[in-house]
């Protein structure tokens, strides 16, 4: 088995915060762009309101 720490891991397009390699991810690892689904559900509703 691998260690946590020698697992790939990339930075959540919306959060920023980094989060590592999952076994469900296996196939599709280069499309992965969030961290969780609350990131990729906000990812359109970004900036909706004037500043």
């Amino acid at each position: 088995m691998r260690q946590r720490a020698d697992l790939p891991s990339k930075l959540c397009a919306a959060c920023g915060r980094p989060f590592s390699w999952r076994k469900k991810w296996e196939r599709d690892w280069d499309q992965v762009l969030y961290c969780s689904d609350k990131c990729r559900s906000a990812k359109s509703a970004g900036s909706t309101g004037a500043a």
